[in-house]
């Protein structure tokens, strides 16, 4: 079953590295996995096919966030916690209702989710 997931790509709040996942086609959790291990677990679980979008928050008390590229995950590198990207869309910004979606990485998800469908429309 391929899964879905909503990541960022803005670390520190500051440091934005969506030029180089796209780049270098990848997507990489930004946090120790001692710091944040609820989201290493999420990372842990995507898989190859499964679906990914990168997004970004459009500030404080902003009720939308900025969908920025769509990609299938190709290769989980468990040596170095690297999720590569096959990046089938990038320079979206495209914005959508954020769901709650603050954190670094949201998902699994499923396609008939609502929100997903709207996420990852072209």
């Amino acid at each position: 079953m391929i899964n879905y997931w909503v990541v960022g790509a803005m670390w520190g709040g500051h440091n934005d590295q969506y030029e180089k996942f796209i780049r270098r086609g990848y997507w990489f959790l930004g946090w120790d996995d001692e710091d944040q291990p609820a989201q290493a677990s999420l990372r842990d679980q995507i898989k190859p096919g499964d679906r990914i979008a990168i997004k970004k928050m459009l500030g404080q008390g902003s009720q939308e966030i900025a969908i920025r590229a769509l990609g299938i995950v190709k290769e989980m590198d468990k040596d170095d916690d690297r999720v590569y990207v096959d990046w089938i869309v990038t320079g979206l910004d495209r914005e959508v209702p954020s769901h709650g979606a603050y954190k670094s990485i949201h998902g699994p998800y499923t396609e008939d989710d609502p929100w997903i469908q709207q996420v990852f429309s072209i």
